[in-house]
């Protein structure tokens, strides 16, 4: 069976970084802490790289709206 993309989130919840990437061109790394059917999600260790440099952003909420796409992270 074909895994549900829901699905997938639960595989790298708590376990492993994400990227996110966001509306108008925003990526952040951090660890999946949770999730909602809207895809508003949890992150913690969040970091955001700006003009080369890695902004720790510490514990974050992003709204579900905002999200393009969740791919895990290779460290």
């Amino acid at each position: 069976m074909t895994p549900r993309p829901l699905d997938i989130l639960d595989q790298v919840l708590n376990r492993q970084p994400v990227i996110i990437s966001l509306k108008g061109g925003r990526e952040i790394r951090g660890i999946l802490q949770g999730y909602d059917v809207h895809m508003n999600l949890v992150l913690d260790k969040a970091e955001e790289e700006v003009d080369g440099t890695v902004q720790k952003l510490g514990t974050l909420i992003v709204r579900g709206d905002n999200v393009i796409y969740i791919t895990p992270s290779v460290e």
